[in-house]
């Protein structure tokens, strides 16, 4: 197939660890691309950090290396929440991170990971490749430039880790809360001070108290940071993320210039690894929280049902909220909520009863 040469010269602007990515642009070398993706995740993180490598890897693989992908992790190339601003500005060619760290650029990117009592990874599966997930996300992400695919999922969540006990919704005022997306709305809400912080500085900052408490992926990974070590208590559910979709999104200019069967090996690679590293945060979560279940220093306790049902109900209002601030918004949130309450129909007359009455 015949293939088109391109050269995206780097972007001016980005804040920080930027520049030295702009010393990368896309390169051709015969009909090979060589192309730089930068993350939001820590060097070495397991199942995301190495699943975006894996990615890359795979990729590699299924082009007969005529398509390279040399993957950064976050403030190797740029810092971990400007990955966004980088791909959009053509200073690298794509970024593997989540979607809800971008609510500052739009609203709607939210719905994107996840959606306080929302669907599950099989609903977003679902609305993604059945429903209209995928079309409303690239109508979005399109007037910034960019191409977004789902790249990994988180599975269920737990509720985060705290250094006190959430008996009330009182126990939330004052509190000082790492949680992105929508959740963090919701906490706000009700009287907590919610930051946003990349996964290198939520140990840090649990461990000297800049924050209160926290989520961040699950009993694996959050074994793995070690914050059964700096916090009291563990809680759930994970009301705030029933799933955790991650992005691979690249930049349209840099994408276009792709033949189709690049194109196409792109999406086939994200789709596997989607598959993949969901397996793995099922199987290594399931491991991980026998082992903090044995930590006698952690109490793992699930929030009281008057808790959640405050939540249930401010993450209503949230979502409304944000809703209304652009007609984009409006648009996806009206077009979930539509999906969901078919997909719960479904739900509810089989997962609902097998957990609740058959798996024993």
């Amino acid at each position: 197939m015949e293939r088109r040469a391109f050269l995206k010269k780097a972007g001016l602007g980005l804040a920080a660890g930027a520049a030295v990515a702009a010393q990368a642009p896309a390169v051709l070398a015969g009909k090979k691309f060589v192309w730089r993706m930068v993350t939001s995740w820590p060097p070495g993180m397991p199942i995301l950090q190495t699943g975006a490598q894996r990615f890359a890897e795979l990729v590699k693989e299924m082009s007969d290396g005529d398509l390279t992908i040399e993957v950064s992790a976050g403030g190797e190339l740029v810092p971990p929440l400007e990955v966004f601003d980088a791909v959009s500005q053509g200073m690298v060619q794509c970024y593997h991170s989540a979607s809800y760290y971008w609510a500052g650029k739009h609203p709607a990117t939210q719905w994107f990971t996840s959606v306080p009592f929302g669907m599950n990874s099989g609903g977003y599966n679902a609305w993604f490749n059945a429903g209209d997930g995928l079309k409303l996300w690239e109508e979005l992400y399109d007037k910034f430039n960019l191409v977004p695919r789902p790249l990994g999922a988180t599975s269920f969540q737990m509720g985060g880790w705290f250094n006190k006990k959430i008996e009330k919704v009182e126990d939330l005022h004052g509190l000082k809360l790492r949680f992105p997306g929508l959740a963090g709305k919701v906490y706000g809400k009700l009287g907590a001070s919610v930051v946003l912080l990349p996964g290198s500085e939520v140990y840090t900052s649990l461990e000297r108290g800049v924050i209160d408490g926290t989520d961040w992926v699950g009993p694996h990974l959050d074994k793995r940071a070690g914050l059964n070590r700096v916090a009291k208590f563990y809680m759930f559910p994970g009301w705030q993320e029933p799933t955790g979709y991650t992005e691979v999104v690249f930049n349209k200019a840099a994408y276009a210039q792709l033949p189709a069967d690049l194109k196409a090996i792109l999406d086939g690679a994200a789709a596997k690894m989607t598959q993949i590293m969901l397996a793995e945060f099922d199987m290594e979560n399931a491991k991980a929280l026998i082992e903090l279940k044995a930590d006698k220093n952690l109490q793992i306790v699930p929030f009281p049902d008057t808790v959640l049902d405050t939540f249930r109900e401010t993450a209503k209002q949230v979502l409304e909220e944000e809703a209304d601030k652009d007609p984009m918004a409006r648009k996806i949130h009206d077009n979930y909520k539509a999906f969901m309450a078919q997909w719960k129909e479904w739900t509810d007359v089989t997962e609902k009863v097998y957990y609740s009455s058959m798996l024993k």
